[in-house]
This record gives structure tokens, C-alpha cells and sequence, in this order.
């Protein structure tokens, strides 16, 4: 069995994902990451995490499936020499609209990744954490998920849900050592933001005191410590990463 840590990180392929799996490879670990679709943009977050000097692997699978997270974490076991060490759960969608106007199938597809797909990924790594005794989970929450935001009920629901099976979990393992906490993004630099018009970003803006938006790095470097040896007495916490919006 490789001395080595392993991280599994969902959603690894771009963003917030992408960062945390390249802060994790600087940490030392070994990367297992899934994406859905974009294959080219995968094969560049492992050819950064290589260029750290260790080993990486994609795997597409859809974590809105059970059977799929059950490859997903069985192909992790593979790779990482039978351990997991660290599970990211950071995959997840938006599907935004008006409460009154929102499909079923917007708030089907967001329940399905954001917290569906967390629940499969907890379930099948925390069984294995369980017979090591020790690891760490984290999920990706939102400042969203803590405050509300219109147009985003679905949004907002899965991830207030993330809160509470993050501090259920938490509470189950803990006996174990195994910790399993949150982090809370704010606005930060995405794809996704760079997408909103200019009238909207400067609104955006106007409600964070730092009055700029995080980086995906920003975000990585919380997971990194949560990850690390450092943090082995934090466990059922969220911490928000919002350039104060949360004050």
C-alpha cells in the first residue's frame, strides 16, 4: 500500500474543482477527480496535477447515479492502492428561475447532483474510512445555501441540505477520527460569473465589504487545511469564504 495520501475530488475538471485538485497534488496527494462531459479540459487539470510530481486520473462518471458514484469510488480504490483518503465533494449544477416559473425537472436535476450526488459519495467512501479509522470529507456548500438567493430556491435547498448532512455526518464518524466539514463559497471567478452581465456583477459587488470576487484558489486553500493533519480536531463546521459576505 502506497505511503502516499489519495483525494478524491468530484467536479475536478474546471473551476473551484480544478483548483482544489491542483492545491491537494502541491499538498502531495494522489488525484482521482470525475467529470461529465469535456473531456480536454480534464486531461489539463491532470497534466497540472502531474506537474506536481504526483499521480492523477480522471474518471467521467455522473454523480447524480448511484451505480455511477459506486465506479467512480471503486475506480479510486484502484488507483490509489486500495485507500481514500481525502473525498472533495465539490460537483455540482444550477438550473436558476423564479420559484413561480421553475420546472420540475430544474429542481430534479439540482437535487440530484448538489445533494443526491453528495449522499452517494459519503456513503460509499465513508464505509471505508470507517474500517481505516481515519480521513477527512468535505463538502462544498454556498453562501447561497446560508442566506438565500432569489431565483435559486432549488439552488439554496440543496445546499442548506449540505449543512445538515455535513454536521449528521460528522457526528456519526467523529468517534473514528474521520472529520467531515463544509466549506461555503461566496462569489468567486468562474466560468459561471464570468457569464453575468456587467450591471448584475457590479450589484454583486456592492453587497461584499471586500468588494471583489474570491478566486477558485481561495476556496482551495480552506479544503487544503481541512484536508491536512492540522485540522484533525475540526469537524462538523462550515466555514463560509465570502469576502465577508456573511457578516
Amino acid at each position: 500500500m502506497s505511503e502516499r495520501k489519495t483525494a478524491l475530488v468530484t467536479g475536478g475538471s474546471r473551476g473551484i474543482g480544478r483548483a482544489i485538485c491542483v492545491r491537494l497534488a502541491k499538498d502531495g496527494m494522489d488525484i482521482v477527480f470525475n467529470y461529465q462531459r469535456g473531456k480536454e479540459a480534464a486531461d489539463e487539470t491532470v497534466k497540472l496535477c502531474e506537474a506536481e510530481g504526483i499521480r492523477a486520473y480522471a474518471v467521467q462518471a455522473d454523480v447524480s447515479s448511484s451505480a455511477e458514484c459506486e465506479k467512480l469510488v471503486k475506480e479510486a480504490l484502484e488507483f490509489g492502492d486500495g485507500q481514500i483518503d481525502v473525498l472533495v465533494n465539490n460537483a455540482g449544477i444550477t438550473k436558476d428561475a423564479l420559484l413561480m416559473k421553475m420546472k420540475d425537472e430544474d429542481l430534479d436535476a439540482v437535487v440530484d447532483v448538489n445533494l443526491k450526488g453528495s449522499f452517494y459519495m459519503m456513503r460509499a467512501v465513508s464505509r471505508l474510512m470507517l474500517r481505516k479509522k481515519q480521513g477527512r470529507i468535505i463538502n462544498m456548500s454556498s453562501v447561497v445555501g446560508l442566506h438565500g438567493n432569489a431565483g435559486q430556491v432549488n439552488y439554496a435547498a440543496t445546499k442548506a441540505a449540505v449543512v445538515g448532512m455535513t454536521k449528521s455526518l460528522a457526528k456519526e464518524l467523529a468517534s473514528r477520527k474521520i472529520t467531515v466539514n463544509a466549506v461555503a463559497p461566496g462569489m468567486i471567478k468562474t466560468q459561471m460569473t464570468d457569464a453575468i452581465p456587467e450591471s448584475a456583477r457590479e450589484k454583486m459587488l456592492a453587497e461584499i465589504p471586500m468588494r471583489e470576487l474570491g478566486m477558485p484558489e481561495d476556496i482551495a486553500e480552506v479544503v487544503s487545511f481541512l484536508a491536512g493533519d492540522g485540522a484533525g480536531y475540526i469537524t462538523g463546521q462550515v466555514i463560509s469564504v465570502d469576502g465577508g459576505m456573511a457578516i
